[in-house]
C-alpha cells in the first residue's frame, strides 16, 4: 500500500444529545358534541328532563363557564366559523350559535352560558371594545384567529375566578 491509498478518517462525529421540548403541550380542547340524534332535536328539554329524571335519558354534564368558552372554541374548529348569521345554509356557526348548540343540547346551562357571555364582554372591554360580542364577531375584517383569542383569553379569565 502506498501513502495515496491511506487517508486520515476523521473521528466520528458526537451526537447531540436529545432534548425534551420545555414549554408547554398541545393545547387539549374539550370533546366536541356530535350532532344531536332526531328524537333529541324534537323532545323538549323539559320531557328529556322528566325521561332523564326516570333513567329514560342520560343528558351531558352542564360545563363551566370555563370549560364552556374551550367547547364553542372546539365546536367553531370543527364545524367553522361563520359571520352574520347563528348557522349558515352549510353549518358553519358564530360564536352565539356555538353557544345555543351548546345549551340546546345541554351542555351548558343557561345561567352558565351568561357567565361565559360576561367573561367575553369584560376581555372585549379590557382590549377597548364596547360592543357586544354578536356584533364583533360580524364585523367585516374580523378574522378566526381574533376569535380563537377571545374565547381563549375569556376562558382563562373564567378560570381564574373559579369557574
Amino acid at each position: 500500500m502506498d501513502a495515496t491509498q491511506l487517508k486520515p478518517t476523521a473521528p466520528p462525529k458526537p451526537r447531540a444529545p436529545t432534548r425534551t421540548p420545555v414549554g408547554p403541550g398541545p393545547r387539549t380542547l374539550p370533546d366536541v358534541p356530535g350532532t344531536p340524534p332526531w328524537h333529541h332535536r324534537f323532545l323538549p328539554a323539559t320531557v328529556r328532563g322528566l325521561m332523564a329524571d326516570l333513567g329514560w335519558w342520560n343528558n351531558p354534564v352542564p360545563q363551566s363557564p370555563s370549560n364552556h368558552l374551550m367547547q364553542t372554541l372546539a365546536v367553531l374548529e370543527t364545524r367553522g366559523w361563520a359571520q352574520s348569521l347563528d348557522v349558515t345554509p352549510t353549518g358553519r356557526l358564530c360564536i352565539r350559535g356555538a353557544q345555543k348548540l351548546l345549551e340546546k343540547t345541554g351542555h351548558v346551562t343557561p345561567a352558565g352560558r351568561e357567565r361565559a357571555v360576561h367573561y367575553m364582554q369584560q376581555t372585549l372591554n379590557s382590549a377597548g371594545v364596547t360592543m357586544q360580542f354578536f356584533a364583533w364577531n360580524d364585523l367585516p375584517d374580523q378574522q378566526f384567529s381574533a376569535v380563537q383569542t377571545l374565547l381563549t383569553r375569556s376562558a382563562y379569565a373564567a378560570r381564574a375566578n373559579g369557574e
